[in-house]
Order: C-alpha cells, then structure tokens, then sequence
C-alpha cells in the first residue's frame, strides 16, 4: 500500500517525538476511503488526535477539499502542539481539550473517528449519539495485543459487544489492520 506523503511526514515526525501507536496504514486508507465519501457540508470528528497520522489520513481522503470540516481532539498539551506545528487545510480544526466536552456540545457528525479513552473506553453512549443519521463510528485498536493487561482485554470486548450490539447502529467488526469494529447510525 502506497502511504501518501503528508502521511509520512506526519508519521516521521509523530515517531520521532516518541510516539508509537499511530493510526497504522491499513486503518488509515479505510479513514481517508470513508471521508471521501462524506457529502459537502459534512463534518468528521477524531477523538484522540495523538501525533497526527489519523488527521493525514483523513485529509487525503477528501483530496482537497475543503467543504467538509475535520475536527480532531487531543487532550495532551503535547501532542496537540506536534500535531498543530504542521500546515494543515484551513478545514481541519486542532482542539486541545476534553473529547467528550466536544461531543456534548450538540453537533452532529458524519464520522467519528475514536481513538482516545474518552469516547470510546468511556464514554461510548455520547459518541454514538453524536452520530448524524447514516453517520458512521470507525474504532480501531480492537485486536489486542500480547502484552495487554487481562482488564483491558476483558474491557476491549465490552466495547466490542456494545457497538456490535447497540440497537442504534448497524455494526460489522473487521480483521483489518490493528481490527476495526465500524458502525453507522440508524436513522432517529
């Protein structure tokens, strides 16, 4: 698979500041595949920015345009900072902040992107209702590894059966990349 430039420039520098678990190019080429899809007007948000990779990803979905809105949140100072030093399209918005704060504010968005603890490991509910009608969760990071703790395995199939068998979603896990569980919103 061909990684797009600004991708690589985005990940050399996520791993260069220490960063290790970036959004891996088979996720990515899914995210950029299904923002390419969202309709003008459409808004995408990420929860969990971390060093960038996932945002890179997104925007060469959308193959410059710009009538869509990409939102990502990153909680640490630090990472915010990284992610923010690079020239991004004036559509994409870098919030330092609480993800869940972001979602609560009343928007609605065409697709989420979770990847923080925040919205995905706890506040789950929120981020499906933050989802437009036909919008669509993407949670990625779902096959755990080796070295992962029995508590956060056993919490990683909560959230599996949550999404899988949330009423308001129709859900599908795939083994692609690090295992991606997709949803998309029914309509209210």
């Amino acid at each position: 698979m061909e990684v797009p430039n600004r991708v690589q420039t985005v990940a050399a520098a996520a791993e260069a500041a220490g960063m290790v678990s970036s959004c891996v190019p088979e996720v990515g080429a899914l995210l950029a595949t299904l923002a390419a899809s969202i309709r003008p007007g459409g808004r995408i948000l990420e929860l969990g920015t971390g060093g960038g990779v996932g945002v890179a990803w997104l925007v060469h979905g959308l193959r410059g345009r710009t009538d869509v809105t990409i939102t990502s949140v990153e909680i640490d100072a630090g990472l915010h900072g990284l992610t923010a030093s690079h020239a991004w399209p004036a559509n994409v918005h870098l919030v330092h902040g609480d993800a869940l704060e972001v979602m609560e504010a009343g928007r609605y968005w065409q697709l989420v992107f979770a990847d923080a603890p925040a919205g995905k490991w706890y506040g789950l509910d929120t981020t499906i209702d933050s989802l437009a009608d036909e919008g669509v969760l993407v949670l990625d990071d779902m096959v755990p590894p080796d070295y992962l703790a029995e508590a956060d395995r056993a919490r990683m199939a909560e959230i599996r059966s949550a999404v899988l068998g949330d009423d308001r979603l129709v859900s599908v896990e795939l083994t692609h990349g690090s295992g991606v569980v997709l949803g998309a919103r029914m309509p209210r």
